[in-house]
């Protein structure tokens, strides 16, 4: 397997909703960090939007990646067929393979059948563009539904970009999660998380944690997936929750990702020298 940064690994240090860094983090800061920290690859989420940089950019970005030996990926939030075909040409300008695609509430309203048909026109483009298109498990997206348009559709241009945490928040345990959607996997999200009882015993707090040192599965997430080719791109994020000291935050990202990598060099297999 291929450990690559995602960009959510940065949130606090790109800048997302209404906290903003003075200096966002760019898309080039983000694949340095990752080069110098031994990964093979870079996916951009929503939270980097590259559709925001020029055609010029998109062809540095990937020299840049070219000169250091890595690859790149590209992603997306909510199925919108209008961009993600603006997304197709982006991704084949960078070199994606993957173009990752997170569905999400107001997606779960449309029928799958709807869903279905649009991205069976998405994937002739993206096919000749050299991509597969990888659903994300996403918040309140249920796996269940997510089979059913993967079935739907049939596709093999079509997977999922398994989050190994998100579908906690539709009402699924993470190993349920995983064995549901492993078969369909393509692209894996790899963070793991706490479950924290409230002090005063209202209940609980689930938050992240660096890769093995929470309750992911880490494993047993692993040997559900040990199908999946040998290439198959393992993306590292984490839930750093945020606080009053937003400096300190950002500081603590980079913190974080250095525990995250080391933990994934050693329990994911394959050559990550």
């Amino acid at each position: 397997m291929k450990l690559g940064l995602g960009s959510y690994a940065f949130r606090w240090s790109i800048g997302i909703g209404n906290i903003q860094p003075d200096v966002p983090m760019t898309a080039f800061e983000v694949l340095d960090i990752a080069n110098k920290h031994g990964l093979k690859l870079v996916q951009y989420a929503d939270n980097m939007p590259l559709d925001r940089l020029s055609a010029e950019d998109h062809k540095a970005l990937k020299a840049q990646a070219d000169g250091y030996g890595m690859a790149l990926e590209l992603g997306t939030q909510c199925f919108n067929a209008e961009q993600l075909a603006r997304y197709i040409p982006i991704g084949e300008r960078i070199g994606s393979k993957i173009l990752r695609v997170a569905l999400d509430a107001e997606d779960a309203f449309v029928p799958v059948p709807e869903l279905a048909a649009q991205l069976k026109e998405l994937l002739v483009d993206a096919r000749k563009a050299g991509m597969r298109i990888a659903i994300e498990n996403h918040f309140n997206y249920p796996s269940p539904r997510m089979v059913e348009l993967l079935d739907a559709v049939s596709d093999d241009s079509l997977g999922v970009c398994l989050d190994v945490a998100n579908s906690i928040c539709a009402g699924e345990w993470p190993m349920t999660t995983v064995r549901m959607l492993a078969p369909y996997t393509i692209n894996l999200h790899l963070k793991d998380y706490e479950i924290t009882p409230d002090p005063y015993g209202v209940g609980f707090r689930i938050h992240g944690t660096p890769l093995g040192e929470g309750r992911a599965e880490i494993s047993e997430i692993l040997d559900c997936l040990s199908h999946c080719p040998d290439d198959m791109s393992v993306i590292l994020e984490h839930w750093l929750p945020q606080s009053d000291d937003m400096e300190e935050t950002r500081r603590i990202e980079h913190e974080w990702l250095a525990r995250t990598v080391a933990a994934a060099k050693r329990l994911v297999p394959g050559d990550h020298g």
